[in-house]
C-alpha cells in the first residue's frame, strides 16, 4: 500500500467553519507555491488556536492563495495549565526556548527582567512567530498567550496567588517537585545566565506561593534548565501525569 505523506499544517488568522474562506499570508503563499509547488485543490490542515483543526483546499487567485475550509479533523482543546516565566537570553537561544516551551505544552509565555538579564528587549512578535512554527510542526492546535516583558518585582506584586511558581534554584538541596504535586495551577520560573541576584532569590524564598526546586547536581544553561523544569512539572503534576 502506498503511504501518503502527512498534510502540511498552517496557522491562520480567520475563523474556521465549513465553507469558510481565508487568504494565505505572503510567507504562506511563497511556501506553498514556490517551495512545495502545491497545485490547485491540494489539501492542507489549518488551525487558528480557537476553532480546532480543519481540512482545507487551496486555490490560486492571481498572486495569492485562498484556503477553502471543508471539515474539522480535531476539535479545539485547552492547553496545559502551565505558565513559563523566564529571563530573556541571547536571541538565537531565546528562539529555541520559545519553541521548546510550546512543544512542552505551556499556556502562557511571560518574559521577566531581572538584575542580571542579558536581553531586555525581547521581541514579542518574533516570539509569536517561533511559537506558531513550533505548533505547526508538532501537531499542536493551541497557542500560548505571549506577554510583553515586565520586571520580576512587578510580576510578583501582581501575581495571582492561586497559581504556584516553581523556580529552579541551583543551591536548593532538599525541596523536590513531589512536595507540590497536588497543586493544579502552576508556573515555571527560569532565571538569567548567572542566576538570580541574592536579593531576588531572598524575595522568592520568602513568598508562600513560590517553591524552589533542584534540577540535579550540575549547573545547567538557561535553555536546558527550562526544558528540564517543564519536564519535571508536566510529568509530576501536569498533563503527562494526568494522561
Amino acid at each position: 500500500m502506498k503511504m501518503h505523506p502527512p498534510l502540511k499544517r498552517l496557522f491562520v488568522n480567520f475563523s474556521l467553519q465549513p465553507k469558510a474562506q481565508g487568504k494565505a499570508s505572503e510567507a504562506q503563499y511563497h511556501y506553498l507555491a514556490h517551495v512545495l509547488r502545491m497545485k490547485e485543490r491540494e489539501k492542507v490542515l489549518i488551525f487558528n488556536g480557537e476553532d480546532g483543526e480543519w481540512i482545507s483546499t487551496i486555490s490560486y487567485i492571481e498572486k495569492s492563495i485562498s484556503f477553502n475550509v471543508e471539515h474539522q479533523t480535531r476539535p479545539q482543546t485547552k492547553p496545559s495549565d502551565l505558565h513559563y516565566i523566564f529571563s530573556p537570553i541571547k536571541t538565537n537561544r531565546l528562539d529555541y526556548m520559545i519553541q521548546k516551551s510550546v512543544e512542552m505544552g505551556v499556556s502562557a509565555i511571560r518574559p521577566v527582567i531581572t538584575r542580571y538579564t542579558q536581553n531586555t528587549h525581547c521581541n514579542v512578535n518574533r516570539m509569536r512567530t517561533y511559537a506558531i512554527s513550533a505548533a505547526e510542526q508538532c501537531n499542536i492546535i493551541s497557542l500560548p498567550s505571549i506577554h510583553p516583558p515586565i520586571t520580576l518585582d512587578t510580576l510578583l506584586e501582581d501575581w495571582d496567588h492561586n497559581r504556584h511558581i516553581v523556580f529552579a534554584d541551583e543551591t536548593c538541596i532538599h525541596e523536590k517537585i513531589q512536595a507540590i504535586a497536588h497543586i493544579v495551577h502552576m508556573a515555571v520560573l527560569i532565571g538569567p545566565e548567572g542566576g538570580f541576584h541574592p536579593k531576588e532569590k531572598e524575595k522568592l524564598h520568602s513568598l508562600p506561593f513560590v517553591t524552589p526546586i533542584s534540577l540535579g547536581p550540575r549547573i545547567l544553561r538557561a535553555d536546558t534548565a527550562a526544558v528540564a523544569a517543564m519536564t519535571l512539572v508536566q510529568s509530576t503534576c501536569g498533563d503527562w501525569y494526568k494522561r
